[in-house]
């Protein structure tokens, strides 16, 4: 397993460089007594193991006659699928349809817009059989487009066969047979069923691990033969509410059941500690394969996969602000009004401006921040007003060189200001006036609370 530094090769289409990605050693986190490798399918053209599969089963429709040329490929993915079969029908002149649940991240959206994909987008809170589900969707647009080919990963046999043939003999050939465990997601079920029948063929002790969302059906099904409902989760590309096709769990021999917490906790600890940005199913991968490394009282040596690049989930796990308010980041709680506020002004994790700022500052501001106000404080960091997309755009509207004005010519200055020991109904006639609510004391000021924070406040709370 030694590292010899060799030249890169010359490749001279970008499907070349899919699969033969490297494995990396995590020395940094707390694996027990064992060793734990993981291969770095992030390093694929596309950013993810879905790399290989797209190849695969594209080349298969080729073959068997399904997809013609300037045909259309349909498919039902939560993200990395769609992108990597958008970069492969680039290469090959196809067009591209996916159909995505709405959980899935604004960038991995935008990526697959970027590179001409058609996007259309379904429900995530229905399950398979209702009208709107993603799959069903896929389907039936399939069936409306004689020029269409349903790549559908969840039945494609190219699926697991790519596994069998690339991922699995990569990691027996990288780790010169020395392993123990290998543990994977399942999102299609292809890379468990492919890569663990190549494994155990080789050596039937090595155990197939399962790292499995809770709210999924499968760790119930491999551990103790039930079915359950499907619940829900917000991870995303691994978990089913159904038992694909493709997949086998009769390679799998355990499965953990990972909440969405432990994910996201684990995929920035993985960053911070081993400087390797993940996706949030590498962090239910991970989370699996450290509690089976922990739990072992011999060494051993495990393999698990960092399936997708964390670059797509920057607005999402790696944003502190999106980990409070999904509840993944506990805060200092106080009791009263301030533990409603998102962006608390004392921690400095709001916006403001101050009273001489431009209007055009303003604007970029509120755009680099993805607001439609912002507060303005004066020099004892008191507010003073608020300026909005409105104020703004009356503002340039009457007078075509006022966004070289400053925000307080045109910031409202009747304040909604509340004590932090108010009640959340004394919130209500602010909010009906359709004003937000300044918390500040004789003290200090606190922070907004809008609508939408309270909507949150209250959902944490019922949960």
């Amino acid at each position: 397993m030694s590292a010899t530094r060799t030249a890169a090769p010359v490749f001279h289409n970008v499907l070349e460089m899919i699969g033969n990605t490297p494995m990396l050693e995590l020395r940094n986190l707390d694996t027990g007594p064992c060793r734990l490798f993981v291969k770095m399918e992030s390093m694929n053209p596309g950013n993810s193991i879905k790399d290989r599969i797209a190849v695969a089963m594209v080349e298969r429709a080729e073959r068997e006659g399904m997809l013609k040329p300037g045909g259309r490929i349909i498919e039902a993915t939560a993200g990395n699928t769609g992108l990597s079969l958008a970069l492969v029908a680039s290469q090959k002149g196809y067009r591209l349809t996916v159909v995505v649940p709405d959980k899935m991240s604004d960038e991995k959206i935008s990526h697959l817009r970027a590179m001409g994909a058609e996007i259309v987008l379904t429900r995530s809170d229905v399950g398979k059989g209702h009208p709107e589900y993603y799959q069903d969707v896929a389907a039936r647009l399939a069936t409306e487009d004689p020029d269409a080919h349903f790549i559908n990963q969840f039945e494609n046999p190219a699926n697991p066969q790519s596994h069998y043939e690339t991922t699995g003999p990569e990691i027996w050939e990288q780790m010169d047979g020395r392993i123990d465990t290998f543990v994977a997601g399942v999102g299609s079920g292809g890379t468990v069923t492919g890569v663990g029948r190549f494994l155990k063929e080789r050596n039937p002790a090595i155990e197939i691990v399962l790292a499995d969302p809770e709210g999924s059906i499968l760790a119930a099904k491999v551990n103790e033969g039930r079915d359950v409902p499907a619940g829900s989760w917000l991870v995303e590309g691994i978990g089913e509410d159904f038992v694909p096709d493709i997949l086998d769990l009769s390679y799998v021999d355990v499965a953990y059941a990972i909440s969405d917490g432990e994910a996201f906790h684990t995929a920035r600890e993985l960053l911070r500690k081993e400087g390797v940005l993940a996706g949030s199913s590498v962090g239910t991968l991970l989370t699996a394969a450290l509690r089976h490394c922990r739990a072992q009282t011999e060494p051993k040596t495990v393999v698990s996969l960092i399936c997708d690049n964390g670059a797509k989930y920057l607005s999402k796990m790696f944003n502190d602000f999106w980990m409070i308010d999904q509840g993944f980041i506990e805060r200092e709680s106080h009791g009263d009004l301030r533990d409603l506020i998102a962006r608390r002004h004392l921690d400095r994790e709001d916006f403001t401006l101050a009273p001489k700022t431009p209007i055009h500052q303003a604007v970029k501001r509120m755009r680099m921040y993805g607001v439609s106000q912002m507060a303005v404080v004066d020099e004892n960091d008191w507010p003073v007003g608020i300026i909005d997309e409105s104020d703004i755009l009356l503002a340039l509207v009457s007078n075509a060189g006022s966004d070289r004005e400053p925000v307080e010519n045109f910031m409202t200055t009747r304040l909604e200001m509340i004590s932090p020991e108010a009640s959340v109904n004394d919130l209500m006639p602010i909010f009906r006036a359709d004003r937000v609510a300044m918390v500040a004391d004789a003290s200090h000021y606190y922070g907004m609370i809008t609508k939408i924070d309270v909507i949150n406040y209250l959902r944490k709370q019922l949960a």
